[in-house]
């Protein structure tokens, strides 16, 4: 097979290198090119650029195995069965390999490495019977090389600490391979240590807003447990005066209101309490035959409670609903409630309800001002009680106990919102029924 003479370092044909090599002619059958027209991959959090970004001594580690070896492209390297990423890098050589810069994996001797979780280490490939034939020295112009794993406590393999070089070096001898093989180590424990303290910081993070959280939440509670308690005070201190008989009925029934409100609150806590730092909430299932019946009896009720809104209804129910209907009639009020609340009252409220044989499907849809864009992210959290700048009854709770009610019936919640109209749309997914199919509808 023929000679030739071809520019090789790394690029091969990009011409990044200096020293000219003789190569056979199914070298160029090697995948080596490194494109560089490609942008290097953003970095994330948690992406292994920022894990090496973080360590304060990589860069001196670097420094360091290039002065007592001699070789001039130094790099760590992270490295999995599918990728070989430059994560940082001291380039003496004029490589054009930067940080953020990929090979293809099986080009390289850090697969290898990776796959044997072993050093290897060559000072003069050329001359070496094991290496001189081998595809990456030939193809990337190396003459001398070492390569060590970065492997973690728990055994995971993150990369290697490299170096190479187109002229040899004493890349074998013992104490090179040690002294690189104690900063692999190195590298691995501030690795570690990194990410033991972005845990902890998060950690810290989480225990701060949850304080936030407990604090704004004693606030609200006591607030608007404040003006029940006020009323029923003021109520039994009229009852008390000599002679209350001509008003004791009003009276007795805005104490019954606010003992009504009272309980609303308790129980939105205790939902809060089993959605928020428990389990999530329980369920009671049953076969609900009775479901339109009891989400019909919820409309009443909204109506009652805001005698001047209209709300349509379509209910058509094909097939028994398997779920807890109680929790579902919550879920409708609380919709409606927020409907009724802040849409336009100018126009109606519209409730549907369909149940085929697998799926489930709710919506109330309301006319107004659509959701502003900041407000969407946080619609289905706690506390969320300010929608165009004025304070709403209530916990702000109600949206968010929604979207604990759908998640345990392996439902889902989700909310669009435009100049048209503002939409709920709840759906949860039905077990097969070997009831026969039942059509009940209600339309209001």
């Amino acid at each position: 097979m023929g000679l030739r003479h071809r520019r090789c370092f790394w690029g091969a044909s990009n011409g990044y290198g200096r020293e000219t090599i003789e190569q056979p002619d199914e070298a160029v059958r090697v995948l080596l090119v490194l494109d560089r027209n490609a942008s290097p991959e953003p970095a994330t959090a948690s992406s292994p650029l920022e894990d090496i970004a973080h360590l304060p001594d990589v860069q001196s580690i670097l420094q360091v195995c290039a002065r007592v070896t001699g070789m001039r492209y130094t790099v760590v390297a992270h490295v999995t069965d599918k990728r070989w990423l430059a994560c940082a890098v001291l380039d003496e050589v004029d490589f054009g390999l930067p940080v953020g810069g990929e090979l293809p994996i099986k080009t390289t001797l850090c697969d290898e490495v990776r796959a044997g979780r072993e050093t290897i280490a060559f000072d003069h490939a050329s001359a070496d019977p094991r290496w001189r034939d081998h595809h990456t020295p030939k193809a990337y112009g190396l003459e001398s090389y070492i390569a060590v794993p970065i492997i973690l406590s728990d055994g995971e393999f993150f990369g290697t600490l490299c170096a190479i070089d187109p002229k040899p070096a004493r890349a074998s001898a013992p104490e090179t391979v040690a002294m690189f093989e104690l900063f692999a180590k190195l590298i691995a424990a501030q690795l570690e240590a990194s990410r033991r303290l972005a845990v902890s910081e998060a950690a810290l993070l989480d225990a701060r807003e949850t304080a936030d959280l407990r604090d704004q939440f004693i606030a609200v509670l006591g607030h608007d447990l404040r003006n029940p308690l006020a009323a029923i005070d003021a109520g039994t201190a009229l009852l008390a005066q000599p002679e209350p008989e001509s008003r004791t009925d009003s009276i007795l029934g805005e104490m019954r209101n606010s003992v009504r409100r009272m309980e609303r609150l308790i129980n939105d806590v205790l939902d809060f309490a089993r959605g928020r730092l428990g389990g999530g909430l329980s369920l009671r299932r049953r076969h609900a035959d009775d479901l339109p019946q009891m989400l019909a009896q919820v409309v009443e009720e909204v109506r009652a409670a805001h005698p001047h809104a209209t709300i349509l209804t379509s209910i058509e129910i094909a097939s028994p609903v398997s779920g807890d209907p109680d929790r579902l009639a919550q879920l409708t009020s609380n919709l409606l409630a927020n409907a009724v609340t802040h849409g336009d009252p100018r126009h109606p409220v519209r409730l549907d309800v369909r149940a085929g044989d697998r799926l489930f499907e709710l919506s109330v849809a309301n006319h107004g001002q659509p959701i502003p864009d900041h407000i969407r992210p946080r619609l289905f959290q706690p506390f969320n009680r300010k929608g165009s700048g004025e304070v709403r009854e209530g916990l702000g709770l109600g949206l968010y106990i929604c979207s604990q009610i759908a998640a345990a019936h392996g439902g889902s919640l989700n909310v669009t919102s435009d100049e048209r109209e503002t939409r709920f749309d709840f759906r949860m997914p039905l077990p097969a029924s070997a009831k026969p199919a039942q059509t009940l509808q209600a339309v209001g």
